[in-house]
């Protein structure tokens, strides 16, 4: 069967006050795009047997061993999120990706530290190409702590993708956002509670969310990125309709806590809507 959803970066571990939790971009866009009726895959890197991998059973994994699990350690105050990160498994390449697999509706770039190598995109010709730069964008020092940076390779790939979408917390700088709007051929910029922009050649509109009182944020830009690209692909390429829908599944998703609890309220919240369509 064809892959509708393919994401590509490390499951991490997520150190929290009350235990560890599975994370990264790949499990939560993973998660919500099954979610939303996709047939969905993840290419991973950790220890083949972490225990966080129970959470994806119901997706197709492909798991590359490593001797290492990327870890991470969040903390939120007033000035926003403080990060840490502990350990970092091997990277991922062209050489990793399933020959099934090269075919997929839907790639999503997703690294956390910096773990994938961006040329893996010409594994994909017919694909389209989402990225999510983040962990292109982040260092850390001897302390663990992670720090913003510029990605040099920007100029190479940006332009090779389809959509690139960044949270406003990802700018090392004012000079980025310009930058990257030339780069790229479509690009969005997440910015919390208040929505999106979304910048498409000399267009720009500021999509806003909708208002929720927000329980727990962690995993929101990534279940953004999953609800907007499939929703794009599959609605004739219209990025106004699918920052909107993004939005909502965000939102909801930072009422609950926990990846199940996200998924299952957004599920949740999908099929009320298609019953209120179709009533």
């Amino acid at each position: 069967m064809k892959l509708d959803y393919l994401v590509i970066g490390h499951v991490t571990r997520d150190v929290t006050p009350t235990g560890n939790l599975v994370g990264g971009t790949a499990a939560y866009a993973g998660r919500v795009a099954q979610a939303l009726g996709c047939h969905t895959a993840v290419l991973t890197r950790c220890q083949p047997d972490y225990e966080g991998l129970h959470d994806l059973a119901d997706l197709a994994v492909e798991v590359v061993p490593s001797a290492h699990t990327t870890t991470f350690e969040n903390s939120y105050g007033p000035d926003g999120r403080t990060q840490r990160i502990d350990t970092v498994a091997d990277a991922i390449g062209p050489q990793h990706v399933p020959v099934d697999w090269t075919e997929t509706a839907v790639v999503h770039l997703a690294p956390v530290a910096n773990e994938v190598d961006p040329a893996i995109m010409t594994r994909f010709p017919h694909s389209l190409i989402g990225l999510t730069p983040q962990g292109w964008l982040r260092r850390w020092a001897d302390d663990h702590r992670v720090y913003a940076r510029d990605w040099p390779a920007a100029e190479q790939y940006l332009p090779l993708a389809d959509v690139v979408i960044v949270s406003e917390e990802d700018w090392l700088d004012e000079a980025m956002l310009p930058r990257y709007r030339q780069l790229t051929r479509l690009l969005i910029m997440t910015e919390n509670v208040r929505g999106c922009t979304i910048f498409a050649g000399d267009e720009v509109r500021q999509i806003p969310a909708p208002q929720v009182t927000q329980v727990e944020p962690t995993g929101a830009g990534d279940i953004f990125a999953a609800a907007f690209l499939t929703r794009y692909a599959g609605n004739g390429r219209n990025p106004w309709q699918a920052a909107e829908f993004a939005n909502l599944v965000a939102a909801q998703s930072v009422t609950q806590v926990g990846l199940d609890a996200k998924v299952s309220f957004i599920r949740q919240t999908i099929q009320e809507q298609k019953n209120h369509l179709s009533a």
